[in-house]
């Protein structure tokens, strides 16, 4: 695909307000990364990634993240063309590539706000299953920016902002890093693993996370923040900046230098950076009070408006390797 077609790929997903997980580069890293992608189009009504995942014993199953992207008619951000032929001929060309790679199901992730979609997937007649595995994150915070910095901080936790100027005070200084340096990357690793481990969350392999900034730092759509304190760094986020939102991917602290507050100055500066250079809203992706308490509250002192998504959805293409799969992982 040239240059041009990708721009126009990326443009259509901006228009209609899709995410980060839609866009063109972002299939250039899941190809990074080893994973067979295929981009669909329908005329000029439909865009959307679709992925394939491996399982063992060779299976596999197909994956559209917040797609289909449809074309959206009006001003708001809900308002979306009824278009179910699109559909239909968006499902025949996934069910000839199932076929192809001998795919168990099609999972799809719906865009939130697409309201088209959610009554498409639960007619009985679409054959959708509605599934309680979902890969993305099932609600979350979206800040809009798009007011004064100082009603911004005002509109935040009094302790969140005061944990702000605390570490501002205690120096703690944010850095953009250089999208050619690995060491930065390297560190932000070690970080990360310290904080997995200590906070028990799980991980991408390294390969995964080195990809990411090699295919999408490279570009300025994944950048890394770091929080120094005398010349060491203490705490670094992993932020993706694309279409008219910033989107918090991935964070890591080190345990020792908690008292100096870096991970609040951290947000707070990507904040400041994606309305200075015009982005709408930030995305703090994910929050959930029973998976994830602590980091949730920490998420919720910034303000913004909880969004949830609609969920996943399964068409299955063959139901006794869906029931295997399906029994497996409530076993494993």
């Amino acid at each position: 695909m040239s240059d041009a077609q990708e721009n126009q790929w990326n443009q259509f997903i901006t228009q209609h307000k899709g995410c980060f997980l839609q866009s063109w580069s972002w299939g250039q890293f899941q190809k990074a990364i080893g994973r067979q992608v295929w981009p669909i189009e329908i005329k000029q009504d439909l865009k959307a990634l679709v992925l394939k995942y491996d399982l063992p014993s060779g299976k596999n199953y197909l994956y559209c993240p917040r797609g289909p992207i449809m074309e959206q008619v009006g001003v708001s951000q809900a308002a979306q063309a009824d278009n179910p032929e699109a559909m239909s001929l968006f499902l025949e060309e996934i069910r000839q590539i199932a076929k192809q790679a001998k795919s168990i199901f099609l999972k799809i992730e719906p865009p939130i706000h697409s309201h088209f979609l959610k009554s498409f997937f639960n007619k009985p007649a679409n054959k959708f299953t509605k599934s309680k595995k979902e890969i993305q994150v099932s609600e979350t915070l979206v800040l809009d920016t798009n007011k004064p910095e100082q009603e911004l901080l005002n509109q935040m936790h009094q302790k969140t902002r005061y944990n702000i100027k605390l570490a501002q005070k205690k120096g703690v200084i944010i850095q953009l890093a250089e999208p050619s340096d690995q060491l930065a990357m390297e560190t932000f690793l070690e970080l990360l693993k310290v904080t997995a481990d200590r906070d028990k969350f799980h991980l991408h392999n390294q390969e995964y996370y080195l990809k990411m900034w090699q295919v999408l730092g490279k570009e300025g759509m994944v950048r890394l923040f770091l929080a120094r304190h005398q010349d060491k760094v203490i705490a670094a986020n992993l932020v993706c900046f694309f279409g008219s939102t910033v989107t918090y991917l991935h964070g890591a602290s080190d345990y020792k230098f908690r008292d100096l507050m870096a991970p609040y100055l951290l947000q707070w500066e990507a904040i400041s950076q994606a309305k200075k250079i015009g982005f709408r809203y930030y995305d703090f992706w994910g929050v959930d009070e029973k998976k994830w308490p602590g980091v949730t509250r920490f998420k919720m002192g910034f303000s913004g408006e909880r969004v949830s998504s609609l969920g996943a959805f399964d068409l299955v293409f063959r139901p006794i390797w869906y029931q295997t799969y399906n029994l497996a992982r409530r076993i494993l």
